[in-house]
């Protein structure tokens, strides 16, 4: 078995990453993140990666590089991102089963961090 991975990306997800990073010299690809803020209190950061830290948990998917920075690792356990392009909005998705509650806008999400013992046992 393989290692186990943090989140997983649908195959538009991975593609997007490929159209940022194939874009811009030196980037290995995207770091996701959780910060505090918006009116449920937190929302996903999405940067770009040009340099790995240590401690970034990386999860890869047809080539596609998504680093998770360690602090946001138990708030996104078992998240599926995902892209979509509607009429409405463009951009990654996050189909998180930490999430309890979210805006009305959707920009910002309240997220209960997993269990560590629920991250040991993924990894079994």
């Amino acid at each position: 078995m393989g290692r186990f991975s943090v989140i997983n990306l649908t195959e538009a997800a991975a593609r997007r990453v490929h159209e940022i990073t194939d874009t811009r010299e030196g980037a290995l690809g995207i770091r996701v993140g959780v910060k505090k803020g918006g009116c449920a209190g937190m929302e996903y950061t999405i940067d770009l990666v040009t340099e790995a830290r240590a401690g970034d948990d990386l999860v890869e998917h047809d080539g596609a590089r998504v680093y998770v920075a360690p602090e946001a690792v138990l708030y996104l356990l078992g998240t599926t991102m995902d892209f979509e392009a509607t009429t409405l909005r463009t951009g990654f998705v996050f189909n998180n089963p930490n999430q309890t509650s979210a805006c009305g806008c959707g920009e910002s999400v309240e997220l209960t961090p997993a269990r560590p013992e629920a991250l040991a046992a993924a990894g079994s």
